[in-house]
């Protein structure tokens, strides 16, 4: 028989403790210490390894690609690295209403017409995810190996799992499983570690790809124990602001491919709709020849997307000026304000200032710096930029610009959408060549940059 024990452990970081404490003694957080009750094994129910793992060379591994599902939605399969991989195991993450289910639906949908796909939901009925394929006008007849089944119990899943033999389990969400083994409540540290674990298990020893949706918490990050991302082999998150059509699909740890990819996709009607050229998409409803409007042009993994950057600078009537950052970091816009203040003799130090990205992306690389300085400057001169400029460089401290890598690629794909000058750091290398068609305005300082933007 099972023997039971209490265990105190802590929600943020999973530390566990034979007796409780007001203050994790690991990560420091106050009043997170729960109680659980984990059953565990008796020392009779122990067994013994029947075989010795053997170790092997290095030169007899096989080393040939991974085979690769191949996926009808290029945007997902570029992100996962061509192809979802059996025996992987991939975790999606994003906050409520983003878009997860339903994206993973229209994966298991398409997959459904090339062999047996098991969709699990914890947190809806077969008849609620029967209507939500209605709506993305999925017909029952060609996904006739689609196989629903609404159950938070693993082992059940397990059984399901094992009588249809499908190539792909689709898990929404890990938070509402649990294993009857453990007497803690679904969604407990415990629970959300002991049913990854199971089911990265069935992934590598049947070769099953296994997809999990998992819950956020309030600052974004995935809900449950940091081991859970340990675990999967892949870690995605869907992005995006719930007032706007966009949405990024990003790749922070990939075992079978690059990281930091992005996919971008629209909300629509028929569910998320992948979008081939998102720079294009982004400048669809930019107005030109309008004060307080740079493009800027940001490495998103291996794919350079143009963005707008739009600046607005107002003159304050409270004794503090407001900084307001939307789709960009708040520290850099501190520090461009006072750069463009203390080295490009624009002041700004008395005047509210808002700047806002464009489509409600987020942008977190420096290379957009000096766009959204110079809209910035161009709102307080109340002068436009030209149409057919962009903008790509850091800016140092000092006021000097500092270049970025990756530029050939940048500069590429603007001259694609009918941009002829670029202004860009005068010490930056095109490593790959010029990729032609656009003139280079290399400047050494931001004065220099916003005087060379606004007098042309």
């Amino acid at each position: 028989m099972a023997k039971t024990k209490t265990q105190y452990i802590c929600q943020q970081c999973g530390r566990a403790a034979a007796k409780p404490l007001g203050r994790c003694p690991q990560c420091g957080s106050w009043n997170s210490m729960t109680a659980e009750i984990v059953a565990s094994k008796g020392r009779g129910s122990r067994t013994l390894r029947k075989t010795e793992a053997q170790a092997v060379r290095l030169a007899d591994v096989e080393g040939d690609p991974e085979e690769r599902i191949p996926l009808k939605i290029e945007e997902f399969a570029r992100v996962l690295g061509g192809g979802v991989v059996p025996g992987s195991v991939v975790l999606i993450g994003g906050d409520p209403g983003i878009g997860k289910s339903t994206l993973l639906l229209q994966i298991a949908t398409q997959l459904a017409t090339q062999g047996p796909v098991l969709y699990v939901s914890g947190e809806e009925s077969e008849r609620q995810i029967k209507l939500r394929s209605r709506r993305l006008d999925v017909e029952a007849k060609e996904v006739h190996d689609l196989f629903l089944l609404s159950e938070t119990d693993l082992d059940s899943i397990l059984l399901q799992v094992e009588r249809l033999g499908p190539r792909l389990v689709v898990v929404d969400s890990i938070q509402t499983m649990h294993t009857p083994e453990i007497e803690s409540s679904a969604g407990s540290i415990t629970q959300v570690r002991e049913c990854a674990s199971r089911l990265q298990a069935l992934a590598k020893q049947s070769g099953v790809a296994v997809f999990l949706v998992g819950h956020v918490t309030k600052e974004g990050a995935i809900a449950g124990p940091r081991v859970l991302e340990h675990i999967v082999d892949t870690v995605l998150y869907l992005e995006g602001d719930p007032y706007h059509a966009y949405r990024l699909l990003r790749s922070v740890k990939n075992r079978f491919g690059p990281t930091s990819e992005v996919g971008v996709f629209e909300m629509q009607s028929m569910g998320l709709i992948e979008v081939p050229n998102p720079s294009e998409s982004m400048l669809a409803e930019r107005v030109v020849n309008a004060p307080g409007s740079a493009v800027a042009v940001t490495m998103e993994g291996t794919r350079p997307l143009l963005v707008e950057i739009q600046g607005l600078t107002s003159r304050s009537s409270f004794g503090n000026p407001r900084r307001t950052a939307n789709g960009v970091d708040l520290s850099r816009l501190l520090l461009t304000t006072a750069v463009l203040s203390r080295r490009a003799g624009v002041s700004l130090l008395d005047e509210d200032i808002f700047v806002n990205v464009v489509g409600g992306l987020r942008i977190g690389e420096p290379a957009a710096d000096l766009a959204m300085a110079v809209a910035l400057a161009s709102s307080h001169r109340d002068q436009f930029v030209p149409a057919d400029m962009l903008f790509i460089g850091e800016i140092g401290l000092s006021g000097e610009l500092r270049a970025v890598p990756q530029l050939a690629a940048r500069l590429g794909e603007a001259t694609k959408l009918g941009f002829r000058r670029a202004l860009i750091p005068k010490q930056a290398r095109i490593q790959e060549g010029d990729p032609g068609g656009i003139e280079l305005l290399r400047v050494r300082s931001l004065k220099e940059a916003v005087s060379m933007a606004l007098d042309s």
